[in-house]
């Protein structure tokens, strides 16, 4: 069976990030999304490998976006002004693509395709701490100390964790604050 004309990888993402988006990732099936498409459910096996093809795809698409995000966030700045922008630039997504954000978070470690869009989302960001001259292995800590935050905070906020009537983005421009403070105190001791 050959792909229908005009349909490709994708248009199929877009449709799937949208209803991901839309409805939660759990939402999609090859069903929903034919249906979303207005194509027969076999059109997606000539693109993906069933279900779980897809929520690989879908993830490393999440994570090429994501990382576009950030780098258009990071150009020009430096130090505390590119973590910053990073940051915002994160938690911007999550709240833009909830369903794509989860997906992003789904694809399964051992895949290579996957490990290389992540890698990108980390060679990123060591990239914006070199201007605090963290040596060896402590740049990759303070990598996966800003990822636990981001990630906590976007997570928290997507699930409704935040139940006070408090500026969210005032309490995410504080916790960045702080953990800027606490590299610069890393990086004096």
């Amino acid at each position: 069976m050959s792909p229908r004309r005009g349909l490709d990888i994708e248009i199929i993402l877009e449709a799937a990030t949208e209803m991901a988006d839309q409805e939660g990732l759990e939402a999609i099936t090859l069903a929903t999304l034919a249906k979303k498409l207005n194509i027969k459910p076999p059109s997606l096996y000539n693109h993906v490998e069933g279900l779980p093809g897809l929520r690989k795809k879908l993830a490393i698409y999440g994570l090429e976006q994501l990382l576009e995000e950030l780098t258009k966030s990071a150009v020009g700045r430096s130090g505390d002004d590119a973590v910053r922008a990073l940051a915002i630039s994160y938690v911007s997504f999550s709240r833009k693509h909830p369903g794509l954000y989860e997906a992003t978070l789904m694809a399964p470690d051992e895949d290579v395709d996957h490990q290389k869009a992540a890698s990108a989302i980390v060679d990123l960001i060591v990239n914006v701490l070199r201007a605090y001259e963290l040596e060896g292995e402590q740049s990759l800590h303070v990598v996966r100390g800003l990822r636990s935050i981001l990630h906590g905070f976007s997570s928290l906020e997507q699930k409704g964790g935040f139940g006070l009537p408090l500026d969210l983005d005032k309490s995410l421009h504080l916790l960045i604050n702080t953990f800027l403070a606490g590299v610069h105190q890393l990086v004096q001791d």
